[in-house]
């Protein structure tokens, strides 16, 4: 799904251009080439995919300095399908989160993130199709000075409400996913000095019953274990590009991402 360009009398064309008029290129038809356009290809995941119907957008902006605002700013008109979708939506730049006003680049690496549903150092955060272990989860953060080893495990029930769930499909955005994991797991051991973090998630379809995650927080004392846990499962929630899709009796909605 996309926009081609319609040419228009120079009046109206520039009237565009100062609106900050933007417009996405199917790329199965080609491009047009203006020498005050920079283009971006979107990234899309989760409900944004659903919504357009494709994982991206090409988009050409009409400044060559564009900023996260403008580009946000152009996608109703580029797909309206994403339009009640941007109060809550944000931009990654190189896979980490943008502000509005940061500037883009031709080479950069653009996503559009829905809100995430949540579902510790390098090589402690990592993502697998495979079920869970939550022993060799344990047994990364495991030392001989923990005097406390702390687990969460989340798992997919088999009732939302009034329906029957039949399973869940979890997809992430890898790089990134990946490293806010371990962003995540670096902020809990600098709060709680001593504590060791490592996080494991599922991806794809994880059935009723299933572990989907796995926290493990060893520390010499259990209180900074417990806080230090439920602080990575609340941050998980927040800002870690992985999204879920709930299955059940009566159809299927992405969770946490609006109507």
């Amino acid at each position: 799904m996309g926009f081609r360009l319609t040419f228009m009398g120079p009046d109206a064309r520039a009237a565009r251009v100062r609106a900050g008029y933007r417009r996405a290129v199917d790329s199965t038809h080609g491009q047009t080439e203006l020498s005050t356009a920079m283009r971006i290809r979107l990234r899309l995941f989760a409900i944004c995919r659903d919504r357009v119907g494709r994982d991206h957008l090409d988009l050409e902006l009409s400044s060559v300095n564009p900023t996260v605002r403008e580009l946000l700013r152009c996608l109703p008109d580029a797909a309206p399908e994403l339009a009640p979708l941007l109060p809550a939506v944000r931009v990654a730049v190189n896979q980490r989160f943008a502000d509005a006003d940061q500037a883009l680049g031709p080479d950069d690496e653009v996503a559009l993130i829905p809100p995430v549903s949540g579902g510790g150092s390098e090589g402690r955060g990592w993502l697998q199709a495979e079920p869970l272990d939550p022993r060799a989860v344990e047994a990364t953060v495991a030392h001989p000075g923990a005097g406390a080893v702390v687990t969460f495990q989340g798992a997919v029930r088999n009732r939302t409400g009034e329906h029957d769930v039949t399973h869940l499909d979890y997809e992430a955005y890898d790089g990134m996913a990946q490293r806010v994991l371990q962003q995540v797991g670096e902020e809990a051991e600098a709060r709680w000095p001593g504590v060791r973090v490592a996080v494991a998630h599922r991806t794809g379809r994880v059935e009723v019953g299933e572990v989907s995650v796995v926290i493990a927080v060893s520390s010499p004392h259990r209180d900074a274990a417990f806080e230090a846990c439920r602080y990575v499962i609340e941050r998980l929630k927040q800002d870690v590009p992985i999204w879920k899709k709930e299955v059940d009796t009566n159809g299927e909605a992405w969770i946490g991402q609006g109507p």
